[in-house]
């Protein structure tokens, strides 16, 4: 198996496997979770395959099975399954162990603070475009959901966001090179501020918050359709 491939077998066997605990019981939301999956999914794989195409990242080959779809190698489009069903994991998780935590005071400020970053990035950087994306992408969610919408979920969103931020950091760091002699996945230093944190880019933490953000969104609303029918 590619080095890629042990990652994503590694990323889904603890969240799949604990699953079926019982006092989360994630595989009851399996309904609402398949079609957020797919939708943001599919939308960021496209993202993906462009952004491939125009040479803004790439991927090492001898870290890879070999199998493409495009530009994109076939644990690029597994990442899309496994790492958002590890998130929303995680957020159903910290709902059922820590349900007395509330962060909706910090929530309104880090809503503040990652749409004031977003944008600002998102200005200054305007001609790198993994940064100007990936960052004003994240903002105008923020702004959508959070100060336009008010979802009542966005504070559960922001302790799920903190929490996933450690294996984010593991699986992006070995994605990066933090582990191997060449980076499993490479960007273009033309079109990212040249900031790491240790091997990973820092456009990667507005990157995945995009990706997280409406992912939450849409599972909340399906999940919340299903109990008002049930």
């Amino acid at each position: 198996m590619s080095v890629y491939g042990w990652v994503i077998l590694a990323t889904i066997t603890g969240p799949l496997c604990l699953s079926f605990d019982k006092k989360v019981h994630f595989y009851t939301y399996w309904k609402a979770l398949l079609p957020s999956l797919l939708s943001v999914g599919i939308a960021f794989l496209v993202w993906d395959e462009y952004f491939a195409q125009k040479g803004i990242w790439g991927f090492t080959p001898e870290y890879l099975a070999g199998i493409y779809i495009g530009k994109l190698p076939i644990e690029e489009i597994c990442f899309f399954l496994v790492v958002p069903y590890a998130c929303v994991f995680i957020h159903e998780v910290l709902k059922s162990y820590f349900p007395k935590v509330n962060l909706k005071k910090f929530a309104h400020f880090f809503a503040f603070g990652f749409t004031f970053a977003g944008l600002l990035f998102g200005i200054i950087y305007l001609e790198n475009w993994y940064t100007a994306s990936a960052s004003i992408l994240s903002a105008l969610l923020t702004i959508g959901l959070y100060f336009v919408k008010k979802v009542e979920w966005y504070s559960s969103f922001v302790f799920t966001f903190m929490v996933a931020i450690i294996p984010f950091l593991i699986v992006n760091g070995i994605l990066t090179g933090s582990f191997t002699d060449a980076p499993v996945v490479w960007y273009n230093e033309n079109h990212i501020i040249g900031l790491r944190i240790f091997t990973i880019p820092f456009e990667d933490l507005f990157y995945n918050y995009a990706m997280l953000l409406p992912l939450i969104a849409i599972f909340e609303y399906l999940k919340k359709g299903k109990r008002i029918k049930s």
